[in-house]
């Protein structure tokens, strides 16, 4: 039995088994296999990023974006379970385990999601999934029976305080998480999810989620350079571009600086508004935690903007992967030897 997390997100998917991670784009997209040879692809992913589910052949990720012709994005949540969220899944485990072994998986959905889509989640994913895998480079086939015995669902934003809270064994590691009350603000690529956890218990009153990810500031950036270059540029192409200040578009290169920083401030006074307000009752808190891919943009403009001691936030660190991380360390805590 092996214990994993997979944090399926909007933005990114992701997943661990404690030793490895991967981390690749929430794209679907059609594997157009007669275009697809070893030559046209120089840097290969060390993850497969091509497999063949109920005998469709999907490629997922960087490898969609780039080759497939027909992709699947979405920021609908309906949408996103019952279309992408299984492929997602599978692909993010498949590395991570062998032929009919059982595995237990920790996952995560936002807390405005959590009631509604937790037991069709559970449903969608813990079963026997037989797949193929198209191993990168050499393009040889392993068929594999991926077998998720248990799943537990949790709220999104736990997987950054289990991070913190517990060792690589699954056990409390650090007191100040365990005895105090902790903020935590968790920015994905469509939601924003905010928490109490109250000696470690979930605060009903404290917990809430928001449309205020990250896609915000990325929508507005994509708005700008429609007026500037005519071409809509879609969501997921913007990543590089915007970590890198510029991109180019029909030969000429477009400074992203300015309408990032605007846009990235526009969002964090937005959430600090919904967070103050969420938690003026709550002016105990010890301590607020910024955390997820969207937190660690927002961060320097957001820290300024809240009430209360905020914890920085970790330059050596993927903040992508605090959930996933966490998942997997609470699934060491109940099933860990």
């Amino acid at each position: 039995m092996k214990v994993l997390g997979a944090d399926i997100g909007f933005g990114y998917t992701k997943a661990t088994d404690g030793k490895q991670h991967q981390i690749f784009k929430s794209i679907v997209g059609e594997a157009n296999e007669s275009q697809f040879g070893e030559s046209l692809l120089p840097g290969q992913p060390l993850f497969p990023r091509h497999l063949i589910i109920n005998g469709q052949s999907v490629f997922v990720g960087e490898l969609a974006e780039t080759q497939s012709r027909g992709r699947g994005f979405t920021l609908d949540q309906t949408q996103f379970l019952t279309q992408y969220k299984k492929t997602l899944a599978l692909a993010a485990l498949a590395p991570f385990v062998d032929s009919g072994d059982p595995i237990r998986l920790v996952a995560g959905l936002p807390i405005s999601y959590f009631r509604k889509h937790k037991d069709a989640l559970t449903t969608l994913l813990q079963n026997r999934h037989p797949v193929t895998v198209v191993k990168p480079g050499s393009g040889e086939r392993e068929e594999k029976v991926i077998y998720v015995e248990r799943v537990r669902v949790i709220p999104q934003p736990f997987g950054s305080m289990f991070n913190l809270m517990l060792n690589d064994v699954g056990k409390p590691a650090s007191q100040r998480f365990v005895s105090e009350k902790i903020g935590i603000i968790d920015i994905g690529f469509r939601t924003a999810d905010y928490t109490i956890s109250d000696k470690t218990r979930y605060s009903e009153r404290g917990s809430q989620s928001s449309d205020s990810g990250i896609s915000v500031a990325y929508t507005a950036i994509a708005n700008a350079l429609l007026e500037k270059s005519g071409i809509n540029v879609e969501l997921y192409r913007l990543y590089d571009g915007i970590s890198k200040g510029s991109i180019k578009i029909k030969g000429k290169r477009y400074d992203l600086n300015a309408i990032s920083q605007a846009a990235f401030g526009q969002l964090a006074s937005r959430i600090a508004q919904e967070v103050n307000r969420l938690w003026a009752d709550d002016w105990d808190i010890d301590a607020i935690v910024i955390t997820g891919g969207g937190g660690a943009a927002l961060a320097p403009f957001l820290t300024p903007l809240l009430e209360g001691e905020v914890l920085p936030v970790p330059a050596d660190q993927d903040a992508r992967l605090n959930n996933v991380m966490g998942y997997w360390k609470y699934g060491m805590n109940l099933w860990g030897a």
